[in-house]
């Protein structure tokens, strides 16, 4: 680039973090890539069954997922995608943060994690988490409610993770 401004960023990106990833790095970037297909595949039939098992539930209020004709980006989400992914959030109709906390502390195939992308299902709570030192008022702003649940669907067999939902629920 003939742009100092960015020229200087990208300087100090590449010598705190280098130039190129490491070697382990590479390997494991390759040896996924092999499967990527196979994974995003269950991954997304998955998302689709634990929908669908969401949105017969009483006590669910709103369902996130690009998947769903509700949902405000699903027209650009079906003309960009071939599946809708794995990503779910949803919200409980009482809006009860001690009831989210319960439910998320009470899975065992889901675990509780900030993260997202593995092959594992993931469960947070970002009241609690990832947005817990933002002050409520602000969070009500940017639709993050108390009850807020985030999911990454993992690749485990389905069944077995609406049982696991289900009992979470029931405790």
């Amino acid at each position: 680039t003939n742009n100092k401004t960015i020229y200087d960023q990208l300087f100090l990106i590449t010598k705190s973090c280098g130039a190129v990833p490491g070697p382990m790095d590479c390997f494991l970037a390759l040896r996924g890539i092999k499967t990527l297909d196979l994974r995003m595949k269950q991954h997304c039939k998955n998302a689709i069954q634990i929908n669908e098992f969401l949105s017969n539930l009483e006590f669910i209020d709103k369902i996130y997922w690009p998947g769903r004709s509700d949902h405000k980006n699903h027209i650009v989400a079906k003309k960009q995608m071939k599946h809708f992914g794995g990503m779910l959030s949803f919200t409980l109709k009482n809006d009860s943060f001690e009831d989210a906390v319960k439910i998320i502390s009470n899975t065992s195939l889901f675990k509780l994690a900030e993260s997202l992308g593995g092959v594992e299902s993931l469960i947070s709570h970002p009241a609690s988490m990832t947005h817990a030192s933002i002050p409520k008022e602000e969070r009500l702003k940017n639709n993050l409610s108390d009850s807020l649940i985030r999911i990454s669907i993992g690749i485990e067999d389905c069944s077995d993770l609406i049982a696991d939902l289900n009992q979470a629920f029931k405790k």
